[in-house]
């Protein structure tokens, strides 16, 4: 049995699945749209391309999360103060339990993988 990782072609915009409005909006009307490339049994990780537009939204990251964000720019405000600025080619690690602030300045496309 080979242990080789799943192979995609590269991905089309028209590939996203309409994912909705962040509903912990402060301001705006964030909306995302993604990508389910791997859910493991049980749901216990995931990986996925994810995208999301300009908006200001409480966070509250529930797993483990890494990402790498391919476009756009955006602010991530932990609740202590901590500041994450993104911009294309930032990579992320967000521990379970971070809590915060996320405003997307412009339209965002990352690839992430959540365990």
């Amino acid at each position: 049995m080979s242990s080789a990782p799943y192979l995609r072609a590269p991905l089309a915009q028209t590939d996203l699945v309409d994912w909705g409005v962040i509903p912990s909006m402060i301001e705006g009307t964030s909306t995302t749209a993604g990508l389910l490339i791997h859910k493991g049994p049980n749901g216990e990780s995931e990986c996925g391309l994810w995208t999301c537009t300009p908006g200001k939204w409480a966070c509250h990251v529930t797993r483990d999360e890494f990402c790498h964000f391919l476009e756009g720019s955006a602010t991530y405000l932990h609740e202590s103060g901590e500041t994450i600025e993104i911009t294309p080619d930032t990579a992320a690690f967000f521990p379970k339990d971070w809590r915060g602030v996320c405003t997307v300045h412009e339209t965002v496309k990352k690839l992430y993988m959540i365990r």
